[in-house]
């Protein structure tokens, strides 16, 4: 568990920083909050402390620190100081050095690394003087994050919005994220396929795809050069990804078979029909009578077909059972020739589809490991940590 020091500084931005908190932890991150003065007239230490687990600080000399010298104990202790939202007025005082309070003391203090978010109106970020101090920090070696464009609290509109804390984060993981998967490729498939009955209607399933994008984002953060495959899904295309979109089974099938030469590892992730119309009307099928008929045939087994290439990629399928699990994920992992399965339930009141949180079992040639029920973005990044120590065995 990485240890970052969240600094917050005064502007409405503040209000960001309980979900920043929330998504650290979230990811894995021990998370220690300072405060400006001005940062808790918009929000309160004791949000941030629920949030956080911990005690917020806020004063540069504490009689209650051990030795009094609360700057130095927490400077050691972070392993990496965001100060986010970093204000016009913060960022000025730390590009000169001014240490009147905790935050920027902390800042002279700290020897890990420094990441600031900037959040301002736009024509302060624009002014000279802050260019200046920007460009001092980077020279200090100060990383920036952000900031982004658009709408602002006072109405205007430009550069100076304080970036959105889901990618402050992953930020954060990119630049820290050890590179176990560097010169990698990996194809991954994600979400459901529609199966036409008519021109109107279709057969689907449940999975709303966020297990493969969370791999897919993961996996790029891992250093992999990713290819992503989608069925239809209602999530935001990932940024710097390659990114195929297909509909049906028979699409999905052509498009992994297509981009699968040259992988090193194939993920099957998505949730493909097992089997679709025998034949679609050209026209939409009128209601009659109190009982219809489909006939269905048999789709192409996508993992299947790529396990049994001659130089298949290490492949890695998914199981969503709703009853005996281990049963069946062992049963396709030997059938289907596969180098490692990943099974989870579905049909429960936690986890699974169309849930921001899912548990694995996971299961490759004589081992298993369990993965408890998380958030699916740090499941994907443990998942893609075990397929590259099972990779490089």
């Amino acid at each position: 568990m990485k240890r970052v020091l969240l600094g917050i500084s005064g502007g409405i931005a503040a209000y960001k920083s309980a979900e920043l908190v929330r998504l650290l932890r979230t990811n894995n991150y021990d998370v220690r909050v300072v405060m400006t003065h001005a940062a808790t007239q918009f929000i309160t230490p004791l949000t941030l402390q629920a949030l956080s687990g911990h005690a917020v600080h806020t004063q540069l000399l504490d009689a209650n620190e051990e030795n009094a010298m609360g700057h130095i104990n927490l400077a050691r202790w972070a392993e990496l100081f965001l100060i986010a939202p970093a204000s016009a007025n913060c960022m000025a005082k730390l590009s000169l050095g001014i240490a009147d309070d905790l935050l920027s003391t902390l800042y002279l203090a700290a020897e890990c690394p420094v990441y600031i978010a900037p959040a301002m109106n736009q024509a302060m970020w624009s002014k000279p003087v802050t260019q200046e101090n920007l460009n001092r920090l980077i020279h200090h070696q100060v990383s920036m994050i952000g900031p982004d464009a658009g709408s602002q609290a006072c109405g205007e509109i430009g550069y100076g919005r304080m970036s959105e804390p889901s990618d402050i984060v992953a930020q954060l993981n990119a630049l820290n994220a050890p590179q176990l998967l560097l010169n990698k490729k990996i194809l991954i498939s994600a979400g459901p396929t529609r199966e036409a009955l008519d021109p109107v209607r279709y057969i689907t399933n449940r999975s709303s795809g966020k297990m493969g994008y969370a791999l897919a984002q993961q996996a790029q953060l891992l250093g992999a050069e990713v290819t992503l495959i989608s069925g239809p899904v209602q999530l935001a295309a990932p940024k710097n990804i390659h990114t195929l979109y297909v509909e049906s089974a028979e699409e999905m099938y052509a498009a992994v078979m297509q981009q699968v030469s040259g992988q090193d590892i194939f993920i099957s992730a998505a949730a493909v029909a097992d089997y679709t119309p025998e034949s679609v009307p050209t026209e939409k099928i009128k209601k009659q009578g109190t009982h219809t008929q489909l006939s269905l045939r048999k789709t192409q087994d996508i993992v299947a077909s790529v396990a049994s290439l001659m130089n298949k990629p290490f492949t890695v399928g998914f199981a969503a059972e709703t009853h005996h699990l281990e049963q069946y994920a062992l049963d396709k992992l030997q059938r289907k020739n596969l180098d490692m399965i990943a099974a989870n339930w579905v049909g429960r009141a936690e986890g699974g589809f169309d849930s921001a949180y899912n548990a694995l079992q996971v299961y490759w040639q004589n081992g298993q490991k369990t993965f408890t029920m998380t958030d699916k973005n740090q499941l994907a990044s443990q998942l893609l940590t075990l397929i590259a120590e099972r990779l490089n065995a």
